[in-house]
């Protein structure tokens, strides 16, 4: 499987987007590399930019973009809200799949490597690249700036680790890293102190603040018997922040990277700057993101909103983004558009999800076509996620019927395996046709010699038998459904009670058309033990969903009652 790195470097230049358009430009030149998002900040006078590739591909694009960034941005001259030392200031590698951190901090070396002896500029690494962990910390090396430097660099405890020990004036010094994945979050106040939203700041990051007798801002700092500063942690682990002001705005941001995702998430920090900064009559009015989010940081995100007003999580992937973007304000200083800002819709192939992406008319137009997919498989993936889905309908429903609110939660849950049930379905629409199409190419392989046979032999059993799983799979995610349907029949709204009924026929027909997929692909395949094995399987489901909507449909007509 194909390894992927992603990249995240950030550049001293916001304003000036001809010179940004030629730095990605370098980027997107390379072979193996997706540029996947350009952001650039006015008041930090700041770009990140993100994007994806194998690890050679990555570490070329990289090398190129921060040549040209030396050649265009002049950091002699360089403002801006945010600290930074160099033209590209930080350079992060972050691995993305089948890629260690191990692999990726030794990409990152020969990069720094690479960076500081054919450019001459003055390389640090940091994070997961650096051996020395007293010099790993971004913040650390970074201390003193772009002007601090000059005389910083002479020091022999902050020689870099590649390129000259002397500070380039228009170029600076870069650092160069591997690191987890990092979410750049800022939050907005109704204020325009830095004070005060520094004030907040330190309330909440992991580092907190330096103790001062009696606690007074102007207290005399409080030391150990070693003459170490004493600090008083703030409230949120994995979290670096900083207040500052936008003037591009006209509000004060608390500024935070969330180091580790699954300690704090997105949500947490902003429910925690939220009741910090209450506590010091100070309201939060909205948020951004800089950069990519993964998917399920909005997701949890929405989960959990909604979870405090005690409303059902079992809705769509689509609302639950909505609900985190409209709840954390995220498109307050500029549109949000998930379709830009999620890293796996970024990633997401083109030409998946065809046939589910069409309109109801589109979809029916081409199973009625002279083209042979989609077929009869897609459409019995199809039925069964139609069938969940007023299951997951009668659920959420159910939730928020006047006087069961004691009961939300009990109805959430099954909402929530609905939508799974229903998004694992609609996906197997398309591969049911891929599978199809996988069958047709192996048909079409070239056989005019023994070895080309052999080859075109292999990959004609290998499609069948592909094409055999994934109607089966279709057919073990609609039973399992049977369930969900039959719980909502016993005991959901009673005035939805038969859209639970006609959500057993669909899934019992989704099965059962499934199964006659599994069987006619069956029939092509060479291994008769595993032919056998998983035809008796089939039929195994099949008699226990027949059974399973005879039981659910006793249930609803009784409840019916005419």
């Amino acid at each position: 499987m194909q390894q992927l790195i992603e990249c995240v470097p950030n550049f001293s230049e916001g304003l000036d987007m001809a010179v940004i358009q030629q730095i990605t430009n370098e980027i997107e030149s390379v072979e193996g590399v997706r540029l996947l998002n350009v952001d650039p900040g006015k008041a930090t006078n700041r770009t990140v930019v993100t994007f994806v590739g194998n690890p050679q591909a990555v570490v070329d694009a990289a090398f190129l973009a921060i040549k040209k960034a030396g050649e265009l941005i002049e950091m002699s001259k360089h403002k801006g809200e945010h600290p930074r030392m160099g033209a590209t200031d930080v350079c992060p590698l972050i691995p993305i799949a089948n890629v260690s951190m191990e692999e990726t901090a030794a990409w990152a070396q020969k990069l720094g490597e690479r960076v500081g002896k054919e450019l001459q500029i003055p390389v640090y690494l940091y994070e997961a690249a650096q051996k020395n962990k007293e010099r790993n910390n971004l913040s650390v090396i970074r201390a003193g700036e772009y002007e601090g430097f000059f005389k910083k660099i002479k020091l022999p405890e902050w020689k870099p680790d590649f390129g000259p020990s002397e500070f380039d004036a228009k170029r600076g010094a870069t650092v160069i890293g591997a690191r987890d994945f990092l979410v750049a979050y800022n939050v907005n106040l109704n204020t325009t102190s830095t004070r005060r939203a520094n004030s907040i700041a330190f309330d909440v990051r992991e580092g907190g603040r330096v103790k001062r007798e009696g606690d007074s801002i102007n207290g005399k700092i409080v030391t150990d018997a070693n003459g170490n500063h004493i600090t008083i942690p703030g409230s949120l682990k994995s979290v670096k922040a900083i207040g500052w002001f936008i003037e591009e705005y006209g509000v004060a941001q608390i500024s935070m990277n969330l180091t580790n995702i699954n300690i704090t998430p997105l949500h947490i920090a902003f429910d925690e700057v939220c009741k910090k900064a209450a506590e010091r009559g100070i309201r939060v009015t909205g948020s951004e993101l800089v950069g990519l989010v993964p998917l399920k940081s909005l997701l949890d995100a929405g989960k959990y909103f909604l979870q405090k007003q005690q409303r059902s999580t079992g809705v769509s992937e689509k609302e639950l983004i909505k609900i985190a973007i409209k709840t954390m304000g995220l498109n307050e200083l500029a549109p949000f558009k998930p379709e830009e800002r999620i890293i796996e819709y970024l990633l997401k192939d083109k030409a998946a999800g065809k046939l589910v992406n069409m309109t109801l008319v589109e979809f029916a137009d081409e199973t009625a076509s002279e083209s042979p997919a989609p077929g009869g498989g897609s459409i019995a993936a199809y039925i069964g996620s139609l069938g969940v889905s007023l299951a997951t309908m009668v659920a959420n429903l159910s939730s928020h019927k006047k006087g069961w609110d004691n009961r939300w939660e009990e109805f959430s849950g099954w909402a929530e395996k609905g939508q799974y049930f229903k998004d694992e379905l609609i996906k197997l629409v398309d591969d049911d046709t891929a599978a199809f199409n996988k069958i047709m190419t192996a048909f079409g392989l070239p056989k005019a010699t023994d070895e080309e046979k052999t080859v075109r032999k292999n990959a004609i059993q290998e499609a069948t038998k592909f094409a055999i799983e994934i109607p089966f799979k279709v057919m073990q995610l609609s039973y399992e459904s049977m369930a969900l349907i039959k719980a909502m029949a016993e005991t959901g709204n009673p005035n939805s009670v038969s859209d639970a009924g006609v959500g057993a026929l669909c899934v019992r027909s989704a099965v059962m058309g499934a199964f006659m997929n599994v069987r006619i692909n069956a029939s092509g395949y060479d291994d008769k033990t595993y032919v056998n094995d998983i035809v008796a399987k089939g039929k195994e489901i099949e008699n226990k969903t027949i059974i399973s909507e005879i039981d659910i449909l006793k249930i609803v007509n009784e409840k019916i009652g005419i």
